[in-house]
């Protein structure tokens, strides 16, 4: 029996996903046949991947040791069959990038024109927009040349140093909003740190968010807890609306709410003390890219933070 490449993004669907129903749908496949996918791998592996006896996704130690090897083997075949199709000439070259939510609406466009106007050409681009753990999963398979995400010490990729390599090309503020309490318009309507009788309701990013890590990992090392009740979650966007309806406070980058902040639909929920200063960083395979994306890469590089 031979493995199939498909096998492979199954198993690393089921791990991404956090359950087999969820990879089959992000795999447009039905359940019974990404089990019998999985249950092939194995036998081909000789060995069981995941515990099943548990109601949760476990890697068993097999697992664990095969996933880093089924994500290079498919960046890998994705590197080769661009390299082949770049010798041959059979595509016209484009630069594909994957880009957090909120930073392909506020950072990219401008950010991207200014790469332009450095290299004095025009660049055939492909952009996809997703949150951190789908625009990871896509510059492992090699389905992206670059990826740009907020970053910040507290909160690592799964992007091994030894694997891809970084820039930084910015800066942001995470900062916490509400919005303005009824009877003053300048204070908010939950105000941090709250207390443990009364815990400010905390509408909080999916699994996936990398701003939703940063903001875990941030929270975790205060000495002043704040005393918050998860409540609605969701992406970025909808966050800074829901916190607009006094639904209750959210962390999220100024850049994308800060005409909300100056027209007061929203106002600061705590002092700079809980503000997150996050970087911009542009990450690359450190395998060699096209020559459309090496000199993309060598141009962002000159404007580099």
């Amino acid at each position: 029996m031979e493995v199939e490449l498909g096998w492979l993004k199954d198993f690393l669907a089921v791990i991404d996903a956090g359950g087999f129903s969820r990879a089959a749908e992000k795999r447009n496949v039905t359940q019974p046949a990404l089990s019998r996918h999985i249950r092939a791998l194995e036998h081909w592996l000789g060995t069981s991947l995941f515990e099943r006896n548990t109601h949760t996704v476990v890697l068993t130690r097999a697992g664990a040791a095969f996933r880093p090897i089924a994500e290079d083997i498919l960046h890998r075949v994705a590197a080769g069959r661009e390299r082949v199709l770049e010798e041959a000439h059979a595509a016209i070259e484009s630069l594909r990038f994957a880009v957090t939510n909120a930073l392909s609406i506020t950072f990219f466009p401008h950010w991207f024109r200014q790469v332009q106007a450095e290299a004095a050409t025009s660049m055939n681009l492909q952009l996809i927009s997703a949150n951190m753990a789908s625009c990871e999963r896509m510059l492992i398979d090699g389905e992206a040349q670059f990826l740009i995400a907020h970053h910040h010490v507290l909160a690592p990729t799964r992007l091994q140093a030894s694997r891809f390599q970084s820039i930084s090309i910015g800066e942001d503020i995470i900062v916490p909003v509400s919005a303005p309490d009824e009877a003053d318009a300048l204070k908010p309507r939950f105000a941090l740190p709250g207390t443990t009788e009364t815990p400010l309701p905390h509408l909080t990013y999916h699994p996936g968010s990398g701003i939703g890590r940063i903001v875990t990992g941030s929270l975790a090392t205060k000495e002043q807890p704040a005393f918050l009740q998860p409540g609605f979650i969701g992406p970025a966007v909808l966050l800074a609306e829901m916190a607009q309806s006094s639904a209750g406070i959210a962390w999220v980058i100024r850049s994308l709410v800060e005409p909300d902040l100056e027209a007061g639909r929203l106002v600061r929920a705590g002092g700079p003390e809980w503000d997150i200063s996050v970087e911009v960083r542009l990450f690359r395979p450190r395998a060699r890219l096209t020559s459309s994306a090496e000199t993309f890469w060598k141009y962002a590089s000159r404007l580099s933070r």
